[in-house]
């Protein structure tokens, strides 16, 4: 049972979101709360498994929120696709974002995917909103991927412009199991929680932009 704590200012989404993952038989609901401070309150005693964290909440916004969870994961819900905060956000450690109004069964798949230690990441906006809002180097400069082979900065890359794993493995003609390891060195060398902050990593240091 995977459990879920719903953070909005909106009492009717908070209910919306409540009836619709309460009716799940693998999903259940924990707490809401209508604040920044609540969810972070909330989820020190209910141990959620996912948040669902609104950005624009009163008393503390979803970032700071989202900076102060030790714990749960955090699928972060934006009105705007191009919502500037939402970078905040994946930086703050959020393992990715929806669109308030996607549809109910992609919702209930996202929960899922990110309780499973995955990252939601939607290639098309994603690409936009660090392209627009990430502020990239004048000459780009590698820093901090010293440490990586030819073959894990073209894995990252890849990962950054929003392919998946099946993706990468048709792209570099290798084996699922090898793109994999690779992805499990980038995240233990760049110190890296997920895929979220791969691609963040990749935009920062002007290996992609």
């Amino acid at each position: 049972m995977t459990r879920v704590l719903i953070a909005d200012d909106q009492a009717l989404l908070r209910a919306s979101f409540r009836l619709l993952v309460g009716n799940e038989p693998d999903l259940t609901v924990v707490g809401e709360a209508g604040t920044g401070a609540e969810a972070v309150a909330l989820a020190s005693s209910s141990a959620p498994d996912v948040v669902l964290m609104d950005i624009r909440m009163p008393e503390m916004d979803g970032i700071e929120a989202t900076r102060l969870l030790d714990g749960p994961r955090v699928l972060v819900l934006t009105t705007f696709d191009l919502d500037e905060y939402v970078f905040g956000a994946l930086r703050a450690g959020a393992s990715g974002f929806l669109l308030k109004d996607t549809p109910p069964a992609e919702l209930l798949a996202a929960i899922r995917v990110v309780a499973a230690g995955e990252s939601l990441l939607s290639p098309s906006v994603t690409r936009r909103l660090i392209s627009e809002f990430v502020r990239k180097p004048s000459s780009p400069v590698l820093k901090g991927l010293e440490v990586l082979t030819e073959r894990e900065k073209e894995v990252l890359q890849l990962i950054a412009r929003g392919l998946s794993n099946a993706e990468i493995m048709a792209a570099l003609h290798v084996s699922t199991g090898t793109v994999k390891t690779h992805i499990g060195n980038l995240l233990a060398k760049l110190h890296a929680r997920d895929r979220a902050q791969l691609v963040i990593a990749a935009y920062e240091s002007g290996l992609v932009g």
